[in-house]
């Protein structure tokens, strides 16, 4: 192993405070013995979870503390005090969690110095879920510790664990008590741990998607291997689980809907948000799935029958119960734990989920084309629309037909795909592209949907163009044109908009970070809050959401190539284009205006995503530039920093191994392409997230609105199916939506989904304003809140506008999903359709 040499400066804000001891300690005796060269004692706070049903660790826990400034001749690392166990001072308890905080008074030598980490061990039979930690050092000095990590018993660990002060140090710069310390971490969490890790196991690694597929189960759960040459893919975190006997190169899977996955400690939820999150999906099964599993076993009832039945889904107000049979199957894809946990809920009242803001104000505002071509700028997936580079555009038939908004995912097919599809006979699935013309009052009127199917062998083709229709037969089939057009669209945004966009490309950066950057290095103390969670909520959806015969495959067109699909998409992925204006170029909604901060200039100001995006990406890019600006005075600083440098050459060659030879992906020469990536890393993680995530019930939410599949193909005149059609239109397309079952799944998944727990933090809200000592930080990032609410009070303006027509739109739903604080609100948690929390935590 290569070991990093440092250039070792004192840090003046810390020398200071060391000179302060020093001459508190040098005064003149007075005479009498002075008892505080004999012995100092510093006193501290620690905050600590622990899940329900375990006690907290009391004196079975004991801390030592090292000093950052004294070094210790043996050893070589800061000065070790002796132990201090746990003193109890005050515990409260919300949503089954108890929170208990906890006093320790540590005897230390007179020269002790300032602390600069401490370790704690834990003696006690359960791990806990360590919040913080505060000292009071000499001289009236606070010292704050962010912890967020979960303390395994040291039966399991073997280890001590510890954690580093609040202080932001450059490699370069830290200081001689911490220096081993800081490496030795660092180590530690590049250690590779041989066969399964165990959840006490903190050890960061990558691995491909190879845990997808269960074929050990069934042979028609095998998936391929997501990643490298043939399916390039962003790499996951490892597990290091047993191979499966059928298939040597997949990862044997634990049961189907597990909520207890591996990851790192660090990584894990913490008891607070596990609990929240199991709640709240467990009353999303009892309230709209365990209702509709017995429309399984009745085909003739597979199907809605009517708008009414759709609404009587949220009007809900008990479960019902699970029935014996059900129970059974239940207990075959989930622990046993969660089956107790949703009969229960099923005997009591469930919670409350209101009916999606689609169809509160107007319940048939989602036919109006008008909010069809809105939802385009302001709805769960406004990525997409992008304006045509000329017109007119001419089909096979000589129709204009060309598109602004295309189903990319369905040009990513060869014909044979798309053949393989349809032919499981419950999925009918065109290629799909649509033309919509932006008025003089920016609101969007659609002109043309064109529908296709590809010639193969003995498939013959199809191609036909539909027009909008205000009334009779041709009406009718303009709305079937849409819900097939919709289709696309919501595979399209699961799959790669959101999972990929966000969850799936942030992941190695997370890896990459833990593994190469200190919690001391500046820029981890800036990604931190922008990575909270979101390993922990990749996990669970490999193992719940984009597995075989998981959700997604049950609920989206593409079935078990979803994740196929999603591999096509990345090969088009650049981080470099996936800032919000370079993004708005690319798309041509933007022109290059240098005169702007984010040196775009939006083409139309009534496109709700890129008005609001676009000011909140500015915050960003400011705060950035300002924090990085204190720590790199210069380039030739950064080129010497060997852990960023590390980090960007690990994600590139290893985390993002299939895009390494690309020639975009260049290494970190300048601050200007480090603040330029760090930016899009954070928009990324907070805004883009926020706008294609949280808006998911409101709209997907309403099946009729955005349907994930189409069961019936568009019926062609002199077909049985056409009679059929002519007799009942809105049956046919009741017929044509996802079926009962599957439309339950889809609502609970958008319920859940688009929830804020209680104690998400917003974009500009950071756990106590001691995450770092250092006050031009602080000040900056004072500058940073106060600029996102400017921008909250703007946007709240924009939606009063009338002439802002897309912001509200037929359905009446003001775009507050990039508004970036909701936690004002009387309840903090909840569907609220706005706020940006910090990170991808769910």
């Amino acid at each position: 192993m290569t070991m990093k040499h440092h250039c070792l400066r004192p840090c003046p804000a810390l020398q200071q405070c060391l000179n302060a001891v020093k001459n508190k300690l040098s005064k003149p005796s007075s005479g009498e013995p002075d008892t505080a060269l004999k012995q100092s004692i510093i006193e501290g706070t620690i905050v600590i979870d622990h899940k329900p049903g375990h006690s907290g660790p009391g004196k079975s826990a004991s801390v030592q503390i090292y000093s950052g400034t004294i070094v210790d001749k043996n050893t070589g690392k800061g000065k070790l005090s002796e132990k201090a166990h746990l003193k109890r001072k005050e515990s409260h308890k919300r949503n089954g969690t108890r929170t208990t905080t906890y006093t320790i008074k540590v005897n230390v030598e007179p020269e002790f110095g300032i602390p600069g980490a401490f370790i704690i061990e834990n003696q006690h039979k359960h791990e806990f879920f360590i919040e913080s930690a505060t000292l009071q050092a000499p001289e009236n000095l606070s010292i704050y510790f962010d912890c967020r990590s979960w303390v395994y018993p040291m039966k399991h660990t073997q280890t001590s664990r510890i954690f580093f002060s609040n202080k932001n140090y450059l490699p370069s710069q830290t200081p001689l008590g911490l220096v081993d310390l800081r490496e030795e971490e660092l180590e530690d969490l590049r250690g590779d741990t041989l066969g399964e890790r165990k959840e006490w196991h903190r050890v960061y690694g990558y691995d491909y998607y190879n845990d997808l597929g269960d074929p050990d189960k069934d042979p028609q759960l095998f998936r391929p291997t997501i990643g490298g040459t043939e399916l390039p893919y962003p790499r996951r975190g490892k597990t290091g689980r047993r191979k499966c006997k059928k298939a040597p190169f997949s990862e044997s899977r634990t049961q189907q809907m597990n909520f207890d996955v591996y990851v790192p400690p660090d990584e894990r939820f913490s008891p607070k948000k596990l609990s929240e999150f199991t709640g709240n999906a467990i009353q999303a099964i009892v309230h709209f799935v365990i209702p509709e599993a017995k429309s399984l076993l009745l085909p003739e009832d597979s199907s809605f029958q009517s708008f009414r039945e759709i609404k009587e889904l949220f009007t809900r107000e008990k479960g019902q119960k699970v029935e014996e049979g059900l129970i059974e199957k239940l207990r075959k894809v989930m622990p046993e734990h969660l089956v107790k946990k949703i009969t229960q809920a099923s005997k009591g009242g469930t919670m409350k989920f209101p009916m999606p803001s689609i169809a509160i104000d107007n319940e048939f505002a989602w036919r109006e084309d008008e909010e069809f071509g809105r939802q385009m700028l302001a709805g769960t997936n406004p990525t997409r629309i992008r304006c045509i580079e000329q017109f007119p555009l001419k089909g096979k038939h000589g129709e204009i037909i060309s598109s602004i908004k295309e189903s990319d995912i369905e040009n990513s097919l060869d014909g044979q795909t798309i053949i393989q599809i349809n032919s499981k006979g419950n999925v009918c699935a065109y290629a799909s592209r649509t033309l919509v013309y932006l008025r003089n009052d920016a609101t969007v009127k659609p002109l043309a949907i064109e529908l296709s199917l590809p010639e193969f062998e003995d498939h013959d083709g199809f191609n036909k163009v539909y027009h909008p229709a205000k009334e009779g037969t041709d009406a009718a089939l303009w709305q079937l044109a849409k819900a097939h057009v919709l289709a696309n669209d919501s595979a399209y945004h699961q799959l790669v908009t959101h999972w990929l966009h966000t969850h799936a490309v942030v992941e190695p950066f997370i890896i990459g970070m833990k593994r190469q950057l200190s919690t001391m290095h500046p820029i981890y103390r800036l990604l931190d809050p922008h990575f909270k969670d979101t390993m922990h909520i990749n996990a669970l959806a490999r193992s719940i959401l984009i597995n075989a015969g998981g959700i997604l495959e049950n609920i989206l067109f593409p079935g078990e190539i979803c994740m196929q699909l999603s591999s096509e998409l990345y090969k088009e992925w650049r981080l470099d284009e996936q800032g919000l204006p370079i993004d708005l170029l690319k798309r041509r909604l933007a022109l290059e205006n240098e005169d702007n901060l984010t040196g775009v200039q939006i083409l139309f100001q009534d496109y709700p995503y890129g008005l609001d995006g676009l000011d909140i990406y500015a915050a960003i890019q400011t705060w950035v530039v300002d924090y990085c600006s204190i720590f790199y005075k210069d380039d030739e600083t950064l080129r010497k920093d060997d852990e960023v440098q590390e980090w960007w050459s690990e994600v590139r060659n290893i985390g993002h191994a299939d895009k390494w030879t690309e020639s975009w992906w260049t290494e970190l020469p300048n601050v200007t392409d480090l603040t330029r990536f760090l930016t899009i890393l954070i928009w990324i993680t907070s805004g883009l997230h926020a706008a294609v995530n949280f808006g998911q019930y409101a709209y997907a939410g309403y099946p009729p609105n955005r349907p994930t599949l189409c069961r019936k193909f568009i019926p062609q005149e002199g077909t049985m199916e056409f009679s059929e059609f002519l007799k009942d239109t809105d049956k046919y397309f009741l017929q044509t939506l996802p079926n009962r079952f599957q439309s339950a799944i889809s609502i609970a998944l958008a319920g859940v989904l688009s929830r804020h727990t209680y104690d998400e933090l917003y974009l500009g809200q950071r756990p106590p304003t001691e995450w770092t000592d250092h006050e031009e930080v602080l000040h900056k990032y004072e500058e940073f809140k106060k600029k996102l609410k400017e921008i909250e009070e703007t946007i709240m303006e924009r939606n009063r506008n009338p002439k802002y027509k897309n912001r509200r739109g037929p359905a009446k739903i003001p775009y507050k999903l990039l508004n970036p604080d909701s936690s004002n609100d009387k309840y903090r948690g909840g569907i609220t359709e706005k706020g940006i929390p910090n990170s991808i935590s769910i």
